[in-house]
């Protein structure tokens, strides 16, 4: 019988899959978190003694698991914000998505332009959007702890959640100037601003009426309450699949549709998108996994003291004067603008748009936006994994030193981090705001 993936490759992914599971809590109280266990075992199995597989980073079929792993993140991530929720403390999200994330990516497109040699400007823009999105589940020791202030927690979650959609139109637009060869053929920008457009509409309407026709369907009792969760998942792959069909942007789709979704369907959406979100984990487990057989290795081969030098920057300076210059005025303590600066780490959709990267440009383009992207999504996976639970301790512990009318004490809606597989802790409960003396008007 063939089959369109070798078997061993299934072996070894259930393998990692069931050595993780069995180990996961010993590990993780080594700091050791999902994404380095799976990109350690991918090195492994790889490479070195053990090596037994082969994984190259132009297989089609890596991209396209890549690709529907960040749609069906993209769906869950924007299905679990609640708008209406959200209104309630719009300010601080808002200074991050719509001030941080954008200095983000100019800051990034500069420091990728003086630093990397022999880039052009479109590269060094698309390698300045393709590092500027988030990652929560490289962190979730900090979404986990009670000790950090509710507002906080909440606010790195939602950034997370809606960066890497938002970062998607910047990505598309900057490799399509980027293997444009001529600026009089602009058609290809052009293009890819059209493919903008039809995903969002496309998503849009999916999300509407999927959530539309559920939320009736649950109040008719037509709908078994086992099977409502495939709804969602259905949605989401409806909305990556039709777009790209329709040469849409298949991410703006999904991360579209998950926003209408979760602004139509309220009632139980958190159980509703559960098996979403689990399945996204599920398949981000197996991303890393890819990352750390096909791509770490290469990257770092190719790898200059200049791009080692720009994840460094990309990670730290690039991140944290963006988040301190959004978060001016805020009336938040400098540790804590230091802290969400930090916690800024690179991670599935940076591995995305990297491969997207990596087949879309010219080789050499290509080569060196891998090596780029491979060493600080790898330094952000050790850097962050590593530091996440001592901060988090230290930093839960100086807000407990604030004064309850404080930024940081507001009482926000409860927060529920991102359901994954992939993150430390795989099954969370909401929780509850931290008590607090201010009112809700104390802070922005």
């Amino acid at each position: 019988m063939s089959h369109g993936v070798d078997p061993e490759v299934l072996a070894a992914a259930a393998a990692c899959v069931v050595v993780w599971s069995v180990w996961s809590a010993r590990l993780q109280r080594l700091s050791i978190s999902a994404p380095i266990a799976f990109v350690a075992m991918g090195l492994v199995v790889t490479h070195g003694p053990l090596a037994f597989l082969h994984f190259s980073p132009h297989s089609s079929t890596i991209e396209s698991l890549a690709e529907l792993t960040l749609a069906l993140v993209l769906f869950g991530d924007a299905s679990r914000v609640n708008v209406h929720e959200l209104r309630r403390d719009l300010g601080l999200p808002v200074r991050l998505l719509a001030v941080g994330l954008p200095l983000t990516i100019g800051f990034g497109t500069a420091a990728a332009f003086g630093i990397v040699p022999g880039v052009t400007l479109w590269v060094a823009a698309a390698i300045g959007a393709i590092v500027a999105p988030t990652d929560a589940a490289l962190g979730a020791s900090v979404m986990d702890d009670e000790r950090i202030p509710n507002r906080i927690r909440r606010l790195l979650n939602v950034e997370s959640g809606l960066n890497d959609g938002i970062a998607t139109p910047f990505v598309n637009l900057f490799l399509a100037g980027a293997v444009t060869t001529e600026v009089a053929h602009s058609t290809s920008v052009l293009g890819a601003a059209g493919e903008l457009v039809g995903g969002a509409a496309i998503g849009a309407g999916t999300g509407l009426v999927a959530g539309w026709v559920l939320a009736r369907s649950v109040e008719r009792g037509w709908s078994a309450a086992g099977f409502r969760a495939l709804v969602p998942i259905g949605a989401a792959l409806f909305a990556y699949f039709a777009a790209l069909e329709a040469h849409a942007n298949g991410f703006v789709a999904a991360f579209v549709a998950g926003m209408a979704f979760g602004g139509v369907f309220h009632a139980g959406v958190e159980e509703v998108v559960s098996f979403t979100e689990e399945a996204g984990g599920l398949l981000s487990l197996m991303v890393w996994l890819i990352f750390g057989a096909a791509m770490v290795v290469p990257g770092l081969s190719h790898a200059t003291w200049q791009d080692v030098l720009f994840a460094v920057v990309a990670l730290t300076v690039v991140r944290m004067v963006p988040v301190a210059l959004a978060l001016v005025g805020s009336g938040l303590d400098r540790f804590t603008v230091g802290f969400v600066g930090w916690f800024g780490p690179r991670g599935l959709a940076s591995v995305v748009f990297g491969l997207i990267a990596f087949d879309s440009l010219a080789p050499a383009d290509g080569a060196r936006v891998l090596s780029i992207v491979t060493v600080t999504v790898l330094l952000s996976v050790v850097a962050h994994g590593l530091s996440a639970p001592p901060l988090a301790a230290r930093y839960g512990t100086f807000t407990r030193t604030l004064r309850g009318e404080r930024p940081e004490h507001v009482e926000t809606p409860g927060m529920r981090s991102r359901r994954s597989l992939g993150s430390q802790v795989g099954d969370r409960s909401p929780v509850p705001p931290v008590p607090s003396e201010a009112d809700g008007d104390a802070a922005p």
